[in-house]
């Protein structure tokens, strides 16, 4: 098949997808994973303005962040609300599992010692709320992002993009895998207990570049690329994500506050992982300044999901 041709049929069949979704959409007859997919392509700016009733929540209080007006992870955001639900029961730590954007208000935040986006995606917070959030971990905040949290769908809020992450999405494989995360560091609360390698499987990003060398960043754990394909292919795509040196947990100082930021977490399997739960909770501890002082009078509080 000559080049052109081939370069014209992909055109056609990406062209054909895209009008399937939207005859779709308008039908209101989505699946949840083509849903998902329609999100990724076309996001949603919509915003909360009204917060949600927070409850009376003893302290150390964790804020779970779930919103998505980009691509939706349903299977990891229901799989990892238990597995957070889970961690807070243990350690007597107060929860509450939110959707709503408007939460990110000052009087709001200041009740939480961490906050974490749990594959939030799509540019969940309109230009207050950025700027309420912000103040918050700069004075010295506890922020767990996981997986969709640093995608590209956070691109247009350049602090969020520069300060916390650090590095900018460029893509994954179009298949799961499994692969041999190598830890780091042994003396972090994320890791402590863990063994120098495991073997995970889920959805692996690449970024433009490593954050290793940067100023209040620690590599916690990098991806063995030898131990999977780190090709995108599709279609007449064949592209090479692979990094070289590829961290996939890591931590950044901002302001005065604590940023801890995982790519892992794309599939519902990698919250059931008795490995990858350990970092998580050593990530809330981390980031939030927690020692394992279990609070007896702890509230586990979830806003129904939409």
């Amino acid at each position: 098949m000559a080049f052109e041709e081939a370069v014209l049929r992909s055109i056609r069949v990406a062209s054909w997808c895209a009008v399937s979704l939207v005859t779709l959409a308008a039908a209101g007859s989505m699946h949840p994973s083509v849903r998902s997919v329609y999100r990724a392509i076309w996001p949603s700016a919509t915003y909360d303005t009204t917060p949600p009733k927070v409850p009376t929540l003893a302290d150390p209080a964790l804020l779970v962040f779930s919103k998505t007006n980009g691509f939706r992870h349903f299977e990891a955001i229901e799989a990892g609300g238990e597995a957070f639900r889970g961690i807070a029961r243990s350690r007597g730590w107060s929860m509450f599992h939110t959707e709503n954007g408007a939460v990110f208000d000052e009087d709001i935040l200041a009740r939480f010692r961490v906050v974490v986006w749990h594959n939030a995606s799509g540019a969940p917070l309109d230009e207050s709320q950025r700027q309420a959030f912000r103040n918050w971990l700069e004075a010295g905040g506890g922020f767990v992002g996981i997986h969709a949290a640093l995608d590209n769908s956070h691109a247009s809020w350049d602090w969020y993009l520069g300060e916390v992450v650090g590095a900018v999405f460029l893509g994954h494989p179009l298949d799961h895998q499994s692969a041999l995360i190598r830890v780091e560091r042994t003396d972090h609360p994320s890791t402590t207990g863990l063994p120098e390698s495991w073997v995970h499987f889920d959805e692996w990003y690449s970024f433009d570049r490593s954050v290793r060398d940067d100023l209040g960043v620690e590599i916690l754990a990098s991806v063995d690329e030898s131990t999977y394909d780190p090709r995108l292919k599709f279609l007449l795509v064949d592209q090479d994500l692979s990094m070289g040196d590829h961290p996939a947990i890591w931590t950044r100082s901002v302001g005065a506050g604590r940023a801890f930021l995982s790519a892992l977490g794309h599939v519902g399997e990698a919250y059931r992982d008795p490995s990858y739960r350990s970092v998580l909770e050593g990530a809330i501890e981390w980031a939030g300044k927690l020692d394992s002082a279990v609070t007896e009078s702890a509230i586990d509080a979830t806003t129904p999901e939409p």
